[in-house]
């Protein structure tokens, strides 16, 4: 889609560079000229919003890094000392650590935008497996990452997820065992593991870079999919993506920044938790323990089921089912907009991931009370686990077969000529 190579060099260095290291050529084609689906709306400027983010979250984090102490009796104090003896530490710190929250609502509208219009359909199956790598990636440098403040939190969330791995014994007997160890770095989470921890928070965010780059060229073979979900007919289909969506985008991430800046300098800690300004205490458990909230609907997951190695299978299923979307979605059409029985299902799926939500963010044994009756938030995170799985395992491949889509456009200008009459 991206066509042949339309840079012409403009100086004599420009042609001699281009012909040992064609950067230029190669920044042109990919930004200046790529061909773009005209009908883009404004769900499409995240994949801007989200490489913004990851900026934000790697400069502040090499700053950060400078001055913390990976060490189980310093961490705490080092951290603090961020916030009150380096200049504008605190600045960074609450840049950083609320980063990662609006980097998580970004790529989860992201990922929501691309199941609505099935993004993850055919030629675009790696685009969307390199996503949810991705998606992987993020999970596991969060987790590193709320445990090096080395707070209450910090520390008896890394014991309890870490301690999952010892229900793989079930399997096969002392791997589990041995796996936690290992991450341990001994036989308790303690200052081994929190250098291992450091150590990956730090690396992860330049393999996301590497991955960032593998998923935008992913993009550039097969071409942005449309809120139509049709392929494009020809020129008359499309824009240079400079400078029509290179300000539109601009103007977004612009919008996302202003209220990412707003919760940086009057919320800091909205998303925080107030255990983890208490150090560390492997003798006081807090009275709840709960992960971030971008995580919390698979904790609800987790804490539905009652065996602790079924719970841990749920918890990675409902992760890896997400790499075989575009082979259970068995429509013929990619976009919701013309799937009226899958537009229903969909937003029952986005209110179910919100009432999972929900349910992790309480306590085990909380309910649900309507008038005299209680309803525990176990049975209500039971039936939304199982929803989540039947959306993609049952409803996905069966609306491709039963369902009715609406006729589709015979192309992208139609609708937009359309709509300018």
């Amino acid at each position: 889609m991206s066509g042949p190579s339309t840079y012409v060099p403009k100086s004599g260095f420009a042609r001699w560079m281009d012909s040992r290291l064609p950067l230029m050529r190669f920044a042109h084609d990919t930004i200046i000229t790529f061909p773009t689906p005209k009908n883009l709306n404004f769900w499409y400027a995240f994949g801007a919003i989200l490489a913004f983010m990851l900026g934000i979250q790697i400069l502040t984090g090499i700053v950060l890094a400078m001055h913390y102490v990976a060490n189980a009796d310093l961490a705490f104090n080092s951290v603090e000392g961020i916030m009150r003896n380096i200049n504008y530490g605190w600045l960074i710190r609450y840049m950083h650590a609320n980063g990662a929250s609006f980097f998580f609502i970004a790529v989860y509208i992201h990922m929501f935008r691309g199941l609505y219009y099935g993004s993850y359909k055919a030629p675009r199956e790696v685009l969307w497996i390199l996503g949810v790598i991705l998606y992987l990636l993020m999970v596991a440098t969060a987790f590193f990452g709320y445990v090096l403040p080395w707070g209450q939190m910090s520390f008896w969330g890394a014991t309890v997820i870490t301690n999952f791995f010892s229900a793989l014994d079930q399997i096969t007997p002392h791997w589990g065992s041995a796996i936690a160890t290992w991450l341990w770095g001994g036989f308790a989470v303690g200052d081994a593991t929190l250098n291992r921890f450091f150590s990956l928070h730090y690396l992860l965010p330049f393999v996301i870079a590497g991955v960032v780059a593998l998923h935008i060229w992913a993009l550039h073979v097969p071409g942005n999919n449309n809120p139509l979900g049709i392929d494009v007919k020809g020129p008359q289909d499309m824009l240079p993506f400079h400078p029509y969506y290179t300000v539109k985008d601009s103007f977004y991430v612009a919008l996302f920044a202003l209220v990412y800046l707003a919760f940086v300098f009057y919320a800091p800690n909205f998303f925080g938790n107030p255990d983890n300004y208490t150090p560390a205490n492997p003798v006081v458990t807090p009275p709840d323990i709960v992960p971030e909230w971008y995580l919390l609907p698979y904790y609800a997951m987790l804490r539905s089921v009652p065996q602790k190695l079924l719970g841990v299978l749920v918890m990675a299923g409902s992760l890896l089912t997400l790499l075989f979307i575009p082979w259970l979605d068995t429509s013929k059409v990619r976009s919701t907009r013309f799937r009226p029985m899958m537009k229903q299902f969909f937003w029952f799926f986005v209110i179910d991931c919100a009432v999972l939500g929900y349910c992790g963010a309480q306590s085990a044994d909380a309910s649900l009370t309507l008038g005299s009756f209680a309803l525990p938030l176990v049975w209500i995170a039971r039936l939304a686990t199982l929803y989540y799985f039947g959306f993609f395992w049952v409803i996905m491949p069966l609306l491709g077969i039963i369902e009715r889509p609406k006729p589709l456009p015979t192309s992208i200008s139609q609708p937009v000529l359309a709509a300018a009459e």
